[in-house]
C-alpha cells in the first residue's frame, strides 16, 4: 500500500466546507471544492510520493501494468484504472446530463474530431453513496406523473409536452425533445409562466429552487420528467448509461467507469447538443433508483452493479473488534472517511486519517484493515 494524493477540481457549484473538513484544513476553503478525484484519469490523475517527489499515477501505471494491475484487468482494460473514485460536495446543483453507452461512446470519440461532446471512448456508468443527505434527480418517472405535475401549472405552450406524456414512455422523448428545443427567446418566459401559476407541492418546490439558479433554462421543466430522491447517508443511486440525471445538493462517495464523457441537457450555461444527448438518452422509466447497501461480511458492505468496470465496499472497524479481510482483484483504492484506518495487503502497510487515501497494487495480497474508522475500498468489478 502507498498513500495516494488526490487532485480536488473547483468546479462552481462545488462547497466551501465538505471537502476541507474531511481533509482537516481550515473551513471555508478559499474557493469552491467540488470533487476530490482519487484515480488515474488524465484529466487529473492523482500522484504518488516517490524519492521525494511525486509521481502522475498514469505514468506509474504505464511504466509497471502488470504489477499495479494484473494480467487479467489488463487483458480486459488495456494499461488504464478502468474507475475512478471521487468525493463529490455540491452547494448548488450540477447539470441535467447523460452518459454514452460502450458502443456509443467508440463511435461518438471515432467521429468526434474536434472533441466537442467525446473526450475519450467510454463508457461512464456511475454509482453514488451519500455521506449527508443528498439530494438529486435521477431517471424518468412515470410519464403520467410528469403530465399531472406539468399540466398543474397550467402553461398554454406547454400543452403539446402534457399531451406527448400522456402516451406513456414513448412520448418521452418527444416531450425533451419539445422542451430543449425550446425558442430561446421565449425561454424565460417559459420559466416565469411556470413560477407565476398558484401551484402548491413537490414539484413546484422543485421548479422554484432550479428557477433561482436558471429563471431562462427550460431544464427546469425538465427537472419534472424526473425522479426526485433524497438519499439518507449510505443509501446510492445507480445511473447507467443513457440516463437523465442531476446532483443537486450533498456529499457523497461517487465511482465511476474512468471516463469524462458528458451530454448536458440543461440547468447549465454550457453547451447543449440536443440532437447527440437524445440519440444517448434512454427514453424508459428507472422504477427504482435507490440503492440500498448489502452486508458482505461484519462491517462490511457493498452495493451490487452491473457492470464490471468497478465496485465499491464500505468498511467499519472498531478497537478490538474484527479486522476487515478483503479478497479483492486487480488494484484496490482504500479512502478513509472518518477516524483512523490501518490497511496492509501484504506488500506494504499505512495508516489513514480522515481524508488520506491509498492504492494497493494487484500483485499485493488480500487487504486487511483494522484500526478504528471507516472507510470506501474502490476496486475493478471484475472476478
Amino acid at each position: 500500500m502507498e498513500l495516494l494524493q488526490g487532485r480536488i477540481r473547483d468546479y462552481a457549484w462545488g462547497s466551501r466546507t465538505a471537502i476541507a473538513e474531511l481533509q482537516g484544513r481550515p473551513v471555508p476553503s478559499a474557493g469552491p471544492e467540488a470533487e476530490l478525484w482519487l484515480g488515474a484519469h488524465p484529466g487529473a490523475p492523482a500522484t504518488v510520493d516517490r524519492d521525494g517527489s511525486r509521481v502522475s499515477l498514469t505514468d506509474l501505471l504505464d511504466a509497471e501494468p502488470a504489477h499495479w494491475l494484473g494480467e487479467h484487468l489488463v487483458g480486459r482494460f488495456g494499461t488504464r484504472l478502468p474507475f475512478l473514485l471521487k468525493v463529490l460536495a455540491a452547494d448548488a446543483p450540477l447539470s441535467l446530463q447523460a452518459h454514452p453507452d460502450a458502443a456509443q461512446a467508440r463511435a461518438g470519440y471515432a467521429a468526434d474530431a474536434d472533441r466537442v461532446n467525446y473526450v475519450d471512448p467510454y463508457h461512464k456508468p456511475e454509482l453514488l453513496v451519500a455521506l449527508s443527505e443528498f439530494e438529486a434527480l435521477c431517471g424518468f418517472r412515470d410519464p403520467a406523473e410528469s403530465a399531472a405535475a406539468i399540466s398543474a401549472f397550467g402553461v398554454p405552450g406547454l400543452e403539446p409536452v402534457v399531451a406527448a406524456l400522456r402516451t406513456g414512455p414513448a412520448g418521452l422523448r418527444e416531450a425533451v425533445r419539445l422542451l430543449l428545443n425550446w425558442p430561446a427567446a421565449e425561454r424565460a418566459g417559459l420559466v416565469a409562466d411556470v413560477l407565476a401559476a398558484d401551484v402548491a407541492g413537490p414539484d413546484a418546490d422543485l421548479a422554484r429552487a432550479l428557477a433561482a439558479d436558471y429563471p431562462a433554462d427550460p431544464g427546469v421543466v425538465v427537472a419534472l420528467l424526473l425522479h426526485h430522491v433524497r438519499l439518507a447517508p449510505g443509501e446510492a443511486i445507480w445511473m447507467p448509461a443513457g440516463n437523465l440525471h442531476a446532483y443537486l445538493r450533498g456529499t457523497g462517495v461517487e465511482i465511476m467507469a474512468a471516463s469524462d464523457n458528458v451530454l448536458r441537457g440543461g440547468l447549465t450555461p454550457k453547451r447543449v447538443d440536443v440532437d447527440e444527448l437524445l440519440r444517448v438518452l434512454r427514453f424508459e422509466v428507472l422504477d427504482e433508483p435507490v440503492v440500498r447497501p448489502e452486508p458482505v461480511a461484519p462491517g462490511v458492505v457493498t452495493w451490487p452493479v452491473p457492470v464490471d468496470d468497478f465496485a465499491l465496499h464500505r468498511v467499519e472497524v472498531t478497537p478490538g473488534g474484527p479486522e476487515a479481510r478483503l479478497a479483492l482483484p486487480g488494484p484496490r483504492v482504500v479512502l478513509c472517511r472518518a477516524g483512523e484506518l490501518v490497511v496492509d495487503d501484504g506488500v506494504g502497510r499505512v495508516t489513514l486519517t480522515a481524508g488520506q487515501a491509498a492504492i494497493g497494487a494487484a500483485a499485493g495480497g488480500p487487504l486487511v484493515l483494522g484500526g478504528d474508522g471507516e472507510g470506501f475500498v474502490a476496486t475493478a468489478g471484475v472476478r
